[in-house]
């Protein structure tokens, strides 16, 4: 299926609870991939628990999308996070849609730093007809 997947680890990241509350970041994940105009068929999101000061639980969840699915990760030990964001569509072309859900979690999150792969998936192939 052709789409756009964009892989992007995160560097970083102010102190935020984003980075430290499921509930958080679960609603402004959701919110972001309404906001590009996304359609959500669920989400999941879970806390870790902390093992002492230094190792504060981060977060992780995926929201399950008709256009595919957004994946997050949080270390806030680290200040960073990881992004995993692929759209894709049968019939129109969402990549738009894949690039504003990208910058409306990098405001949120707003990383001092980037590592970002964008990926082109898939190839033009006939729509076949449904067997009946």
């Amino acid at each position: 299926m052709k789409g756009l997947h964009i892989i992007a680890d995160l560097y970083n990241c102010p102190d935020s609870e984003l980075l430290t509350s499921a509930a958080l970041l679960g609603r402004r994940c959701v919110q972001a991939c309404k906001t590009a105009g996304l359609t959500i068929l669920g989400e999941h999101f879970y806390q870790f628990a902390s093992f002492d000061k230094l190792q504060v639980g981060g977060a992780t969840g995926a929201v399950v999308l008709a256009e595919s699915h957004l994946a997050i990760h949080t270390w806030p030990e680290r200040a960073g996070a990881t992004l995993d964001i692929y759209v894709c569509n049968v019939s129109a072309d969402n990549s738009r849609k894949a690039e504003r859900l990208y910058a409306e979690l990098l405001f949120a999150l707003q990383p001092g730093d980037v590592l970002m792969e964008r990926v082109l998936r898939g190839k033009d192939l006939p729509v076949v007809e449904a067997l009946v």
